[in-house]
């Protein structure tokens, strides 16, 4: 259950903040409105510094252990959030950095219950911005908090040490035994930023994780307390928790969207491309099924659905890796469950051309001139050439509460990664001694 956000509450219990709709640029920040803070020397080390696009308060670079430097800027909403922009990828042996995104955000958390007598629009209707709470050095481990003012409808605005950059080892990122036996081998590290928002009695852990291999993973974790006032539920709709079968806690689903606006090599301009595999038995002397893969340009905004054997990408329009090929990302989905109840829901990723009007999948807040044009994300896809495209992601999760989620409820994850596709010509953390084997063995390259 929840209330209005300005009523005190359910959904503003604890130190839940709700604040007035408003987002706070860069340059707003950099007047005394945010300053870095942290454990001392407990920052990662940074990257050599390189042109800046944003004042230092506002600058994230990292240079990981495996060589690989990230940068980026932040600035804070009271809507979304934490907003990263001008993220830039360079791994060992690139001369430059490559820009990767223009800016990534989390577009809307949409949160319907089951037995339909509740339905939510956490970032835009709760101001889920606001919700930032402070972190402890222990939730940061061997990283660095940054304090943020955030917007805050009963006191103006309060100052939070709320965001957290660390690195993080993630296990191998490859292994391989030579002809000689000899094993090469490398541990993966992580850039790793995140924020804890509450809006009523949940908490949202938002993570971006920057591998050194390229790839972006995007997470938002839900955790907290089950609300207690939702108990109300019968079979079918809910789940019975605590003694015998007297409270049911309704389900409900966790819709979240990110917006992903693509600027690779530093251009807006970009194409998408989908991919499609079908598998065909054997036929005549072939000794075992056959796969083929057709592309199809996307030259018009997209409402997708994934499918077996189906992908996407965004191609740069103008960069090449030192093969030849097109830089690009590729989406990766994660697990989800599609929620079919409402129409900005149906679908798995929306392609859209750049509008500054769009910036929430759902109760876009943002005043586009005529109610003609929508208010979510389905109804911008209406046919309109895609030269700028951002990318909406729906992710979807359906919570049935069990037993083990109190006290307190323990974090489940959803959302998806981005992984390089030719943006380098080998693996960006090809060990010196296999640098020559690119491409078909003794080619003469």
């Amino acid at each position: 259950m929840r209330v209005p956000f300005l009523k005190r509450g359910p959904r503003s219990q604890g130190a839940a903040r709700t604040g007035a709709a408003v987002g706070l640029c860069v340059a707003t920040l950099a007047a005394g409105a945010v300053a870095g803070a942290g454990p001392a020397a407990a920052g990662p080390k940074a990257a050599p510094a390189a042109a800046a696009d944003c004042s230092a308060a506002y600058r994230i670079e990292q240079k990981l252990s495996t060589g690989t430097t990230w940068r980026m800027c932040w600035r804070f909403e009271a809507k979304s959030g934490l907003v990263l922009e001008k993220v830039s990828y360079q791994p060992p042996g690139e001369a430059k950095p490559i820009r990767v995104l223009n800016s990534a955000k989390i577009a809307q958390i949409h949160v319907p219950y089951d037995d339909g007598k509740n339905e939510y629009n956490d970032i835009t209707d709760y101001n889920f911005g606001s919700g930032l709470v402070n972190m402890t050095p222990a939730e940061c481990p061997g990283g660095t908090i940054r304090t943020v003012k955030v917007p805050d409808s009963f006191t103006g605005s309060s100052n939070v040490k709320g965001l957290c950059t660390t690195t993080r080892s993630r296990g191998h990122a490859y292994r391989m035994q030579a002809d000689n036996n000899k094993v090469f081998q490398a541990q993966g590290k992580d850039l790793l930023i995140y924020t804890v928002n509450k809006v009523g009695w949940y908490e949202y852990i938002t993570e971006w994780r920057f591998s050194d291999d390229g790839a972006i993973n995007m997470n938002v974790g839900a955790t907290g307390s089950l609300s207690p006032f939702d108990y109300d539920a019968g079979d079918g709709r809910g789940w019975p928790l605590g003694k015998g079968a007297r409270s049911y806690a309704t389900s409900h689903n966790h819709n979240v969207f990110w917006r992903l606006d693509f600027g690779l090599d530093g251009s807006s301009t970009g194409k998408v491309e989908q991919y499609d595999s079908v598998v065909s038995p054997p036929a005549g002397a072939q000794q075992g099924p056959t796969t083929k893969t057709t592309r199809t340009a996307v030259t018009k905004e997209l409402a997708g659905d994934a499918a077996n054997l189906r992908w996407w990408r965004v191609v740069s329009a103008t960069g090449k890796n030192k093969d030849g090929h097109a830089r690009s990302y590729e989406f990766v989905p994660g697990a989800t469950s599609k929620y079919s109840g409402r129409p900005f829901t149906r679908h798995d990723v929306y392609f859209t051309q750049y509008n500054k009007c769009e910036q929430y999948a759902s109760n876009n807040v943002r005043d586009c001139g005529s109610p003609l044009h929508g208010y979510s994300v389905d109804k911008w896809v209406n046919g309109q050439a895609l030269t700028h495209p951002v990318a909406w992601v729906n992710v979807g999760f359906h919570h049935v509460a069990r037993d083990e989620d109190q006290q307190p409820m323990p974090v489940h994850w959803q959302g998806f990664s981005l992984a390089p596709r030719d943006v380098t010509a080998m693996n960006p953390l090809t060990p010196s001694a296999l640098a020559g084997q690119n491409g078909q063995p003794n080619n003469g390259s």
